[in-house]
């Protein structure tokens, strides 16, 4: 018997025994019942858990999985500093609530930041600093094979699903894109009443289950496609072939999130787990992917169509630039989603390690583009973590023409990192489809927030590329970033990572970081 296991004993015999003693003087009840479940509560721990520290630790056992429960709020709320918390850093998230609800968010005293910690990032200031110009502020999006080309924000709205959001998010997210000028993508949800609702431009994102442009069967319908698609408020359309959180895998929305609502707009059954597979049906290569764009091109009136991945194998990547000159045709945009995104539910193996971070990712994107000579008719946009101005200036600067934002988006809705997004008990109503929940965020005062803080993290960005002595963020290159190395000493961005000069790939001297996987690359073919 255990020491534990003796204490119980005692305190059940003594205990019981107290709580008789009092409960014959006619008072104390309360005791006897205490003790009484006390007492089954440890007998069932003894001879009835499954679990082995309640048979050891009878009833005290128990105080563990309390603190194992609050674990996370009590270290985020007490123990972890302003820069050591993730994804999201306590100053990253202070200050996308500050921006949100404009109040200040100077910092005062200096910068919490390890400056001189390997990877630290920075860039470099100008003694001549400009103002960008405001036509420089939007872009263009749309290649030669475009008759619908967009201008753009910097900065959007990245791919988050109704089903994985609420009713109420979705509303906020797309009024709020519709008081700041900026786009919402839809995510592989398909596009929902809430979407339409507040007005705001949006990306109809294509998933592999093609929801909201599917027959039956779950195959692509190209005519439901060309009617939805023929909707003023869809801007521009995305052919999502992976994600950052789970490359490769496919998405899932659980059984405990579908309503009624949700099935009907999917065209998907209830009661059980809704998985998207992994890969399109409608092609299954690079040749294949760029002819099913130009169909899509052609079924929404030439409005920019695009296709969406995480970077995993290079080779996959440069196949697919190896059709597009084989074939002649361009996407109009492609968006590099960083390993280090996921706004929903993934294996932890995939978001852990799978994939190339947005960044890394960016700027291999940009230089096979430029490589191949294709990058003046295509848009890059990069999908990841974007907080601050910083954030959004780098990925500019690695390569990007756009940046989509996902959880910082969320944050201005008023989103904690509680990190439930996968249990349909979101505490902020953002990521549930608990109608409770999700009732209780406030449209009206939440829209306002996206736009904020959309408003505010360009307004930074800009400062600083004007601070750099540049008066249009095109001009942003990866020779202006700057990494800290191991041995203390900073190395520009392009020197750590070798670019390629206009059409090097459709030359004979490649650079060898290059070279091999070119080589390799088949149009015909992804793996």
């Amino acid at each position: 018997m255990t020491t534990m296991q003796r204490v119980f004993w005692f305190l059940v015999i003594g205990g019981n025994a107290l709580a008789l003693l009092v409960w014959s003087q006619g008072m104390g009840s309360w005791l006897l019942v205490l003790s009484t479940a006390f007492t089954l509560l440890g007998l069932y721990d003894l001879f009835c858990s499954p679990h082995t520290l309640n048979r050891l630790y009878p009833v005290a056992a128990y105080i563990r999985y309390a603190m194992e429960y609050i674990r996370p709020e009590i270290r985020q709320y007490f123990i972890a500093s302003d820069t050591e918390e993730r994804p999201f850093t306590r100053e990253q998230r202070s200050l996308v609530y500050q921006r949100a609800k404009r109040d200040r968010d100077t910092l005062p005293f200096g910068s919490q930041q390890e400056l001189m910690s390997s990877g630290y990032l920075f860039a470099m200031h100008s003694l001549q600093p400009k103002v960008v110009k405001e036509e420089h502020i939007r872009t263009t999006v749309g290649g030669p094979q475009c008759t619908q080309p967009y201008n753009a924000s910097r900065l959007n709205i990245s791919a988050m699903s109704f089903g994985a959001l609420s009713a109420h998010a979705i509303l906020a997210l797309n009024h709020g894109a519709k008081l700041g000028g900026f786009a919402h993508n839809t995510g592989e949800g398909g596009i929902s009443p809430y979407h339409r609702q507040g007005g705001g431009d949006l990306i109809w994102q294509i998933g592999t289950s093609y929801f909201g442009c599917r027959d039956t069967s779950g195959q692509f319908d190209s005519q439901q496609f060309a009617q939805k698609a023929a909707d003023s408020q869809v801007k521009m359309i995305e052919v999502k072939l992976s994600q950052g959180a789970k490359p490769s895998h496919g998405g899932l929305l659980p059984a405990a999130k579908i309503t009624e609502e949700i099935a009907q707009i999917r065209q998907i059954p209830m009661a059980q787990d809704c998985r998207s597979p992994a890969t399109h049906s409608t092609f299954d290569s690079p040749i294949g992917l760029l002819e099913f764009i130009q169909t899509l091109r052609s079924l929404c009136g030439g409005k920019p169509v695009g296709f969406k991945l995480c970077i995993g194998k290079k080779t996959e990547f440069m196949a697919i630039c190896k059709a597009m000159l084989e074939t002649g045709i361009t996407p109009d945009f492609i968006t590099v989603d960083g390993a280090e995104g996921g706004t929903g539910a993934a294996p932890l193996e995939f978001s852990n390690r799978l994939g190339m971070p947005c960044l890394e990712g960016t700027y291999f994107v940009h230089n096979c583009l430029v490589g191949c000579g294709l990058r003046k008719d295509i848009t890059v946009i990069c999908s990841g973590k974007t907080a601050s101005g910083f954030e959004l200036l780098q990925k500019l600067a690695a390569g990007a023409d756009i940046v989509n934002a996902a959880r910082t988006m969320m944050m201005a809705l008023g989103c904690i990192q509680a990190r439930s997004c996968n249990t349909n008990h979101c505490p902020t109503g953002i990521a549930t489809q608990s109608t409770q929940r999700s009732n209780a965020l406030d449209v009206e005062k939440k829209q306002q927030r996206v736009a904020n803080f959309h408003r505010s993290t360009i307004a930074a960005c800009m400062e600083l590329v004007g601070a750099m002595g540049l008066d249009n963020p095109d001009d942003l290159t990866p020779a202006l970033l700057y990494k800290r190395l191991p041995d203390q000493t900073n190395q520009r961005y392009d020197q750590i990572y070798p670019g390629l000069a206009a059409n090097e790939l459709l030359s004979k001297n490649i650079n060898h970081y290059y070279g091999a996987d070119w080589h390799e690359a088949d149009a015909t073919r992804f793996a």
